[in-house]
């Protein structure tokens, strides 16, 4: 496996689905005296909904807006 000049190296197909590796996953190494270990980093389950909304919101209301809508104020 060759590192490329920006430090990237490309999982294999078989390693990335045996760790469960998908596009937008969190990596890490852990080091230790043998050398270096790729693992994947746990996602909470609550990240996982919230990911792909993040940036999509269009409204134009203030916090204090929104707030005084969900608690019925008038």
């Amino acid at each position: 496996m060759r590192v490329t000049s920006k430090g990237q190296v490309t999982i294999p197909q078989t390693v990335r689905r045996r760790l469960g590796i998908t596009p937008g996953s969190e990596v890490d190494f852990e080091l230790d005296e043998r050398g270096a270990r790729l693992v994947r980093v746990p996602t909470s389950e609550g990240r996982k909904v919230v990911e792909p909304m993040l940036g999509r919101g269009t409204v134009a209301m203030s916090t204090d807006e929104i707030m005084a809508l969900t608690r019925g104020d008038d």
